[in-house]
């Protein structure tokens, strides 16, 4: 457990804010707009995971702890594992096939984790 880093939580706070805003640009890429929002879900549930001290060691658990550190129902969390998942079949085997409700699934759990942080 490391001591909350209030410069580091407030850049990750930042760059959250500012991918979930042009995820919303709907001239965008359905793709472009998937990985702006899945990298803002992530930088907003790293800063609340750092907020209490954690710095974790695997990318999934920021989602999965969002129950535990901001007290998060299930329907948030598993939408974002969910998008998690379609990340790394982009990543690691090329491959994104994504649908106009998932982004906008995933930017509504942005936008409640976003809610919960502030």
């Amino acid at each position: 457990m490391d001591p909350p880093d209030t410069r580091e939580i407030g850049g990750l706070l930042r760059s959250g804010k500012a991918r979930l805003l042009d995820a919303r640009r709907t001239e965008l890429s359905l793709e472009s707009r998937f990985d702006l929002a899945y990298n803002a879900a992530h930088a907003l549930c790293l800063a609340a995971l750092r907020r209490q001290g954690f710095r974790p060691a695997h990318r999934y658990l920021v989602f999965q702890l969002l129950p535990h550190t901001l007290g998060m129902g299930a329907g948030v969390w598993r939408v974002l594992d969910k998008c998690h998942q379609q990340r790394n079949i982009a990543e690691y085997e090329g491959h994104l096939d994504v649908t106009e409700r998932l982004v906008l699934d995933l930017i509504e759990a942005c936008d409640a984790v976003r809610s919960a942080l502030e």
